[in-house]
């Protein structure tokens, strides 16, 4: 149960039906009844205690509410003292008050269909009780006081958990009407519960021990004849009492309408002064907040067209970026094609080439050789200094004998020590194959060509894709509906597009892989398995020309530092190629990037950034610029600045980091596919089946990792 709680506010409706029941209940030749039910009240107002202290009520009707309490504060069940009938069924109570006991005049009450846990003791003393319904409840057992109503007449107990019935409701005899459940019964037992009211009260009786039951008709007779004998003689003398009673109570009904009156002329008085005075600070925080609210409304439209255009605008570039992605997907698929009959030409020629792979061999074979010769002639020099050392023992055996077992010692470890060497160097060389194989499976995959533009695009898509996401939300958060299915479609179209990347990606390293074994099962019939990954993976290394590698040595260090932070490193042939330094680079637009050979947009405007960002740290902090000692003077002459220099540089859509929907502390990490949303990180995004944002099931999940 929550510790605070808003109270609910009643209908438009439920309120005029209160006010109209209200005023009928208060007019001259009104009925005893107070009807208040259906008015979805959480408390009954203080306006009804009033109504039924001032004009005697006789019944009062409060069903179908949300009442948790019969009792408001400042209220007192005394002012209910001439309430007979009471009905508070559907509705929320879980207790009734401690004093229920003072309503003697009660003679029904209904509370079912509520959360009642207990019934209070004081309800024994409702002497003049003859209905009580407390049907369909949380009740597990029932007060003794229940063998105190001397005139009940019906019991409803079912729908509750009771399982024992109070031994002294044998001594209730006008008891007719007994309904519970009987199959849940323990005392008294189920049989004698389902037979019927007479047999459980029958039950009770004997098990009271000196008590016998009598049939409630029979009990009630004998009371009528006992009140008609006593009455007949006395008939005059008691009309006399009567009519003597009747005044006296007139008269205090006078007396307490009077004081009713003034209380109520009071209160009206001062309800009057206190709502004038409310109405008035009521007018000026009104008047107050009506300024307040139209200078925000101002504001907030200010605000929201300007969001609007800004969103507008990145729209728009969003969507030429999607358009030049897809030209570039089927250029790459062309590309691809030429590719692949390359690497098939390449394969040929390896095949070809398998003769320089014997003379290679050779010189393994010679070099192996040179080092098996070189460890023994160091092994002859240790069995000679071996021998030595023997001779040399047994000629001071008499003189060292305390000596000797220390130098025996030392020799052992020195053997073990050995041993240990030769273990290791064994094992080294046993998986020196084995890593020969890996390293070379793992830089073939990193220097595949169209492996690396596979992975570009997938990282160019994964950014594209947040940044739509992000302009959802910000749409969301503003309300606007406008260009949401253009979004959607480019959502759609970039999923797909991810979705065929990495089966292309997957169909590469399969490729890759069969290329190694295809390879591998060639070279296997010519040579040792342990000495062919090592010959390819140096060969490997040494496909680049000589005057490439020494231009890509002579490249500036932040150059060569900024392409390696951007995953960029198989463009340093290229910017050797044509001698770009950061200064060039910085008169260059993503357009003469494209001319060199830079086929990404993002990688583009990404390399400008950070040489524009490099160039003024450097302007900054002079230190941090690099010597120009580092960088080779190119022999060509280079093309004058002003033939690169750009008109002006594109706009650039910066990607903010989003913050997951879920938890709203970590950072968007995960692709939902095929919707394409990037909405939640790696913790919350496991027990999810569906997207948060357009509630589609979720087929497969994408990791980002963004670079630092």
């Amino acid at each position: 149960m929550p510790l605070f709680f808003r109270k609910r506010k009643p209908s438009e409706e439920a309120r005029k039906r209160l006010e109209y029941q209200m005023c009928l209940a208060k007019e001259a030749g009104a009925d005893d009844i107070l009807d208040i039910s259906k008015c979805e009240l959480s408390e009954i107002p203080f306006g009804a205690f009033a109504t039924c202290k001032v004009l005697q009520k006789k019944v009062l009707i409060v069903h179908t509410n949300h009442l948790t309490s019969l009792l408001p504060k400042s209220c007192s069940l005394l002012s209910l003292a001439t309430i007979k009938v009471l009905d508070l069924h559907d509705n929320q109570l879980t207790a009734l008050p401690d004093d229920l006991g003072q309503l003697t005049a009660l003679q029904v009450l209904n509370v079912e269909r509520n959360q009642l846990m207990q019934l209070p003791r004081s309800i024994g003393n409702l002497t003049q009780l003859q209905t009580l319904n407390v049907k369909d409840n949380k009740l597990k057992e029932l007060p003794d006081t229940l063998g105190e109503l001397r005139s009940l007449r019906t019991l409803n107990i079912s729908g509750n958990e009771i399982q024992r019935l109070p031994q002294m409701l044998a001594h209730v005899r006008t008891l007719e009407m007994l309904s519970l459940d009987a199959s849940a019964m323990v005392y008294p037992p189920r049989e004698v519960c389902g037979a019927g009211t007479a047999a459980i009260l029958q039950f009770l009786c004997k098990g009271k021990s000196g008590l016998e039951y009598y049939p409630p008709s029979q009990y009630l007779l004998e009371e009528l004849e006992v009140a008609g004998k006593t009455s007949q003689p006395n008939r005059f003398s008691d009309y006399e009492k009567r009519k003597e009673q009747k005044m006296l109570e007139k008269l205090e009904f006078e007396r307490r309408l009077e004081l009713g009156q003034r209380e109520h002329a009071q209160l009206l008085q001062q309800s009057s002064s206190q709502k004038d005075e409310i109405l008035q600070t009521v007018k000026e925080e009104q008047s107050r907040l009506e300024q307040g609210l139209s200078e925000r409304q101002r504001h907030l439209d200010a605000e929201r067209q300007r969001l609007q255009e800004q969103l507008k605008q990145t729209e728009q570039n969003i969507s030429s970026r999607i358009q030049k992605l897809l030209q570039e997907n089927q250029r790459q698929k062309k590309s691809s094609e030429i590719l692949k009959s390359l690497e098939n030409e390449r394969i040929r020629m390896e095949q070809l080439m398998s003769i320089t792979q014997e003379e290679t061999e050779n010189l393994r074979r010679r070099e192996v050789a040179s080092a098996m010769q070189q460890m023994l002639t160091e092994s002859c020099k240790n069995r000679l200094i071996q021998m030595a050392y023997e001779s040399q023992r047994q000629n001071l055996v008499q003189q060292a004998c305390s000596s000797m077992a220390e130098m025996d010692e030392r020799f052992q470890q020195i053997l073990s020590w050995q041993q240990m060497d030769q273990n290791k160097a064994i094992s080294q060389i046993l998986q020196e194959s084995a890593m020969q194989k890996a390293a070379f499976e793992a830089l073939q995959v990193k220097k595949d060509l169209m492996h690396r533009q596979i992975r570009s695009q997938i990282k160019l898509i994964e950014t594209e894709l947040l940044q739509l996401t992000q302009l959802e939300l910000k749409r969301k958060s503003l309300d606007t509906e406008t260009l949401q299915e253009m979004i959607s479609e480019q959502r759609w179209a970039l999923s797909s597009l991810l979705q065929q990347l990495l089966k292309e990606k997957q169909q590469r390293e399969e490729e890759l892989r069969e290329i190694l074994v295809c390879v591998w099962l060639l070279a296997k019939s010519e040579t040792r398995q342990e000495n062919y990954w090592l010959i390819q993976y140096q060969r490997l290394l040494n496909q680049k020309p000589l005057s490439l590698k020494l231009q890509e040595e002579g490249m500036e260090r932040q150059l060569v530092a900024l392409l390696e932070e951007l995953s960029a490193e198989h463009y340093l042939p290229i910017f050797a190629h044509h001698r770009l330094s950061l200064d060039l680079l910085s008169q260059m637009s993503p357009g003469d990037l494209a001319k060199v050979g830079v086929s990404e947009a993002g990688l583009q405007h990404e390399i400008l950034r950070r040489v524009q960002e490099l160039l003024d740290a450097a302007r900054i902090q002079p230190e941090l610029k690099p010597p120009t000692g580092e960088v080779l003077t190119p022999t060509a002459p280079q093309e004058p600045p002003e033939s690169v220099r750009p008109s002006a540089p594109p706009a650039e859509l910066e990607v903010q980091a989003s913050e997951c929907v879920v938890c709203l502390e970590r950072e968007a990490q995960m692709i939902f596919l095929n919707c394409g949303h990037v909405c939640c990180c790696q913790q919350c995004c496991q027990p999810l089946r569906t997207c948060p944002l357009c509630r589609q099931d979720i087929v497969q999940r994408l990791r980002i990792y963004h670079s630092s």
